[in-house]
Parts: structure tokens; sequence; C-alpha cells
């Protein structure tokens, strides 16, 4: 499917010399071929503003069918956006309030870093509250990405996440609890996926409250999940979006953190991930900041390029097939307005229940 750079985004640039479809609007017309919208409320901070773009924009390109994709970002008050990030989004996001008018096809909510212990009491709650309550009245399918999905379970369900004795990150084993879904129908019954989150939401709460968990790890919980309905809420705990670097910049901040004192212990590797040269290596680096008189200038040492040559990644391409098939499901069931075709069952909208 290709993507519409119908901003100046950078990251269409950078996805056209990936080798990925891109097209400007001037090419889409008069094609005959349609068009899908799909909203993407960007929460991730700062820092990872522009990457969590071009990892979701990768994903959204995956679709068989051949139809334009419009991605249209936005944000909203209460992330606290600053200096260049700031500037970012004034140049290349889009108003909610225009993108309402306008309708979507379906609704992407990324994760976001927490800040608060209490989910209701992050700053950004009552307006991605607000977003979600929207998006349930008003388009086909909303895709949830970690603390979203956290977020659109306590809302609905009044379930709370639960925090982790300790950070889960690594790339676990996942298994299919069932494979008649069309989001993992023809997908491996086991694959691999990254997690990396200090709360969780469990399997127990979910079923409790009648939402399909879809795909599991014994080590790492859940990882993808659909309401009731099988398609209005995609829940997503684990992260299909993440480059092969995603997890090695995370280790890096973290070393960072100890580097310079803000955390008082040296990080655990995230699980699964380097394989035993880069783990070697990494416990060498490691030896030596411990040892070193001035660990803060001894970080200037680490390569994310020397260790991210050993990282094997055996999680995109099964990220890419469900992104793929949501989007052609998205096709599938609705019109630019975000309303159900005629004859389609909005309490069904998939036939699976009706068979």
């Amino acid at each position: 499917m290709p993507l519409v750079a119908h901003t100046d985004l950078p990251a269409y640039q950078r996805l056209r010399d990936e080798g990925f479809q891109v097209l400007s609007p001037e090419q889409t017309i008069a094609t005959g071929i349609p068009s899908l919208h799909i909203g993407m409320l960007n929460l991730m901070p700062d820092a990872a503003l522009q990457a969590t773009e071009r990892q979701f924009l990768r994903l959204l390109s995956a679709g068989r069918k051949m139809v334009y994709v419009y991605v249209h970002l936005f944000t909203v008050d209460g992330v606290g956006r600053q200096g260049p990030a700031n500037a970012h989004v004034e140049s290349c996001y889009e108003d909610f309030e225009d993108i309402k008018r306008c309708g979507l096809d379906a609704l992407l909510v990324t994760g976001a870093n927490p800040a608060n212990p209490v989910l209701s009491e992050e700053g950004f709650w009552p307006a991605m509250i607000e977003v979600l309550d929207w998006g349930r009245d008003h388009v086909s399918s909303i895709m949830c990405s970690c603390l979203a999905t956290h977020a659109v379970v306590q809302h609905h369900h009044g379930a709370e996440r639960t925090k982790l004795p300790e950070k889960r990150w690594g790339v676990y084993s996942h298994r299919l609890l069932s494979t008649d879904h069309p989001l993992v129908n023809g997908v491996n019954s086991r694959f691999d996926a990254p997690h990396s989150h200090v709360y969780e939401v469990t399997e127990e709460q979910l079923t409790a409250h009648n939402i399909r968990v879809l795909a599991i790890s014994e080590e790492a919980g859940v990882h993808l999940a659909v309401s009731e309905d099988n398609f209005k809420f995609i829940f997503f705990q684990g992260h299909p979006e993440y480059d092969s670097f995603s997890l090695l910049k995370e280790y890096k901040r973290e070393v960072m953190r100890f580097s310079n004192g803000v955390r008082n212990d040296y990080a655990e590797f995230p699980r699964h991930y380097f394989t035993q040269a880069a783990s070697e290596r990494l416990s060498e680096y490691r030896r030596q900041m411990l040892q070193s008189d001035d660990p803060e200038c001894f970080f200037q040492r680490f390569s994310e390029l020397e260790f991210g040559l050993e990282i094997e990644n055996t999680w995109t391409d099964t990220g890419m097939a469900m992104f793929g098939k949501w989007i052609d499901l998205v096709h599938g069931v609705s019109e630019r307005t975000g309303v159900y075709r005629p004859g389609i069952d909005p309490r069904d909208p998939l036939g699976l229940v009706a068979g």
C-alpha cells in the first residue's frame, strides 16, 4: 500500500530512501484508486517522537490491497513538547479538531513513557480519553499500543494495570491462542516480539471483560488482544513497531543514566536480544565502566554501530503481517467517514460471531 506524503514530515523521505513506496498527492490524482485516512496520536516523548513516526509508518504501509494511505499525525495537550520537538509538531502535525471535521477510517494511538504510577493522573489523560471516546464512535477500528491499551482497559472496563517487580524488556517468544481471527490467520503460530514496559494488564484481567487474547508469551504475558466485537479495539502490549536498534538505544539510555548518576545500578541486558558475541563485548564494556574513575566520560565510548552489528531481527516480518491484515480489514469495513458500510453489523464487523 503506498503512503501519501501529504505533509512535510521528514519520515516520508526517510522511508523512500529505505525503499518504501511513498507518493506525492499529485501522483494520486485521477487514478481511481481509493484512499484510507488513518489518524495517529503520537504520545511518545520528544526523544522518541520521530523514530516512533517512522516505525509505525512502515507498518501502516504493509497492506496488500491497492489503496492510498494518508496518515494524519496529531498530539494532545499534556504531553509536554519542548524545543525542536515542539517545532516539529507545529510544522508537520495536524489539529485534532480539523481531523474530526474531515473524518477518519481508523485510529492508531501510540504508547508513552509513564511518568505517574496512577495512569489517570498522567498530564495527557483527559485529552487522550477524549480522542479514544471520539474514535469509538466515529472510526471502524482503533489500534492501541502498550500504554494506550492500558488506558482503554481502565477507562472502558475499570481494570487497572499493575506494576511489574522490574521492567520487562527484551524479545520474547509468543504463541497464538487461536488462528481463526483475520489479524493472525496465516501468521506463524510461534513468533518473536519485543516488549518494554513496567506495567501490564494480564490475560485474566482481559478475559474477565470479554477481551479476546490472540497472542501470548509464557514469559512476557499478553502481546495481542481484541475487543469483544473482534475489531473496534486492537490491543498490543508488545511492540511490533520496534526496529532492530530500538532496544539497543533504550539500553544505551539506561547505561547513560548510570554513568551520570541518575540510576544507582547498571542496567541488565534486554532479554533474548543481544547475540552471545554482543553480550560478551557489552559485559566487558560494563566491567571497564565500573572500574573507571570517570564513568560519564567513559560512556562516550559506547558505540551503537559496534554492538548493533550483532542484533538479529526476528519480529518485524510478523509485525508487518499483522498490521497489513489490519489495514486490509479497515479498508473492507469502513468508508472515509468512519461509518460501517451497508450490510455490516457494527457489533460483529468481521462476521466472526455469525460464522
